[in-house]
């Protein structure tokens, strides 16, 4: 809801000062997608280290440079709070899509997009096949997450299709998760046009909290 959104715009501010876990992981997006050819990053970082955050500060830069971003976001994950937190950064060229939406709500968002007026466009998985133009980066947040992969007819997988897409493109496709998912890691591992960078702490600098493992067998 826009009254929802707008109320909460200004509560999402640019951070003084980034960790160096942060630093770090917007250096290799950086340096990966210098070399054009659809590299893509895999960003393993714990819950509260700040993915957000380094995902507003690449997609800040490709935006300067005169590219595009797509991020894409589980539907549980189309909250005001999420909108908001990109609206405050980029204003209205922002544009949303996802199943909520009606149908004269998706056909606006269409056609904003097409005439050139957003630079960024968030949603579902079905956010890949707008008519932006230019991207530079694609964003996949909460990788892991099955909501990316279409059960019906075409089947495909966001984030297969988000790689090809970068690939064609010369971008750079960012996939986070504090899970990350065991495909993501094995290409990450095994692929030269991978790489992984984890976020271990808090962006806060509070402490991890303590995990006991408990036998439940004996």
């Amino acid at each position: 809801d826009k009254k929802d959104v707008d109320s909460i715009f200004n509560n999402y501010s640019e951070p003084k000062h980034l960790t160096a876990e942060q630093n770090h992981a917007i250096n290799v997006i950086k340096q990966m997608r210098s070399l054009q050819n659809g590299s893509c990053v895999l960003l393993d970082g714990v819950t509260g280290s700040g993915k957000t955050e380094v995902y507003l500060q690449v997609i800040s830069k490709v935006l300067s440079e005169g590219k595009n971003a797509i991020v894409l976001v589980p539907e549980i994950s189309l909250t005001p709070q999420t909108v908001a937190r990109f609206k405050s950064r980029f204003g209205d060229e922002i544009a949303v899509m996802h199943s909520k939406m009606t149908q004269a709500q998706r056909r606006q968002q269409w056609f904003w997009i097409k005439d050139g007026n957003a630079r960024v466009v968030i949603g579902a998985r079905s956010a890949l096949f707008s008519p932006l133009k230019n991207v530079g980066i694609v964003v996949i947040d909460e990788e892991h997450e099955t909501s990316y992969k279409q059960e019906s007819a075409p089947r495909y997988h966001a984030r297969t299709v988000a790689k090809k897409l970068m690939e064609e493109a010369g971008g750079v496709l960012v996939l986070g998760s504090a899970t990350p998912s065991i495909e993501a890691i094995y290409c990450s591992k095994h692929n030269a046009d991978w790489r992984r960078v984890e976020l271990s702490a808090r962006a806060t600098g509070q402490s991890m909290p303590k995990v006991e493992i408990v036998n439940m067998t004996t």
